[in-house]
Protein backbone atom coordinates (compact mmCIF):
# COMPACT_ATOMS: atom_id res chain seq x y z
CA UNK A 1 0.00 0.00 0.00
CA UNK A 2 1.51 3.51 -0.69
CA UNK A 3 2.29 5.27 2.50
CA UNK A 4 1.34 8.60 1.18
CA UNK A 5 -1.09 10.85 3.54
CA UNK A 6 -4.74 10.98 2.51
CA UNK A 7 -7.13 13.77 3.45
CA UNK A 8 -10.93 12.72 4.06
CA UNK A 9 -13.94 14.43 4.95
CA UNK A 10 -15.55 13.82 8.16
CA UNK A 11 -18.44 15.06 10.17
CA UNK A 12 -18.22 16.46 13.57
CA UNK A 13 -20.57 13.37 15.77
CA UNK A 14 -21.82 15.87 18.10
CA UNK A 15 -22.42 19.12 16.32
CA UNK A 16 -22.25 18.12 13.09
CA UNK A 17 -19.64 20.53 11.47
CA UNK A 18 -17.54 18.91 8.25
CA UNK A 19 -13.33 18.49 9.20
CA UNK A 20 -10.64 17.80 6.92
CA UNK A 21 -8.49 15.06 8.50
CA UNK A 22 -5.15 13.53 7.57
CA UNK A 23 -5.01 10.28 7.36
CA UNK A 24 -0.73 8.48 7.80
CA UNK A 25 -1.56 5.00 6.91
CA UNK A 26 2.19 4.76 6.90
CA UNK A 27 1.91 4.14 11.17
CA UNK A 28 -0.53 1.18 10.69
CA UNK A 29 -3.78 0.86 12.41
CA UNK A 30 -4.14 3.58 14.98
CA UNK A 31 -6.76 4.67 17.68
CA UNK A 32 -6.83 8.52 18.90
CA UNK A 33 -8.86 11.43 19.87
CA UNK A 34 -9.13 15.01 17.40
CA UNK A 35 -10.77 17.99 18.63
CA UNK A 36 -13.39 19.78 16.65
CA UNK A 37 -12.00 22.88 15.56
CA UNK A 38 -16.18 24.39 15.94
CA UNK A 39 -17.55 22.79 19.09
CA UNK A 40 -13.73 21.92 20.84
CA UNK A 41 -15.33 18.57 21.67
CA UNK A 42 -13.32 15.41 21.30
CA UNK A 43 -13.93 12.87 18.45
CA UNK A 44 -12.62 9.10 18.74
CA UNK A 45 -11.24 8.11 15.12
CA UNK A 46 -10.01 4.78 14.77
CA UNK A 47 -8.13 3.81 11.74
CA UNK A 48 -7.90 0.49 10.09
CA UNK A 49 -5.73 -0.87 7.29
CA UNK A 50 -7.13 -3.21 4.91
CA UNK A 51 -4.14 -4.52 3.52
CA UNK A 52 -5.41 -7.02 1.26
CA UNK A 53 -8.55 -4.89 -0.04
CA UNK A 54 -5.54 -2.13 -0.28
CA UNK A 55 -8.13 0.58 1.78
CA UNK A 56 -8.33 2.44 4.55
CA UNK A 57 -11.17 2.53 6.79
CA UNK A 58 -11.90 5.29 9.06
CA UNK A 59 -14.65 5.05 12.17
CA UNK A 60 -15.11 8.20 13.90
CA UNK A 61 -16.87 8.29 16.81
CA UNK A 62 -18.29 10.22 20.08
CA UNK A 63 -16.78 9.71 23.39
CA UNK A 64 -20.01 9.32 25.30
CA UNK A 65 -20.92 6.48 23.44
CA UNK A 66 -20.99 3.19 26.28
CA UNK A 67 -19.63 -0.02 25.40
CA UNK A 68 -20.30 -3.14 27.05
Amino acid sequence: MPHDIKVQRIECPHCGHHIRVSLDASEGDQDYYEECPACCIEMHLNLHIDEYYKKIQLAVASDNEQYF
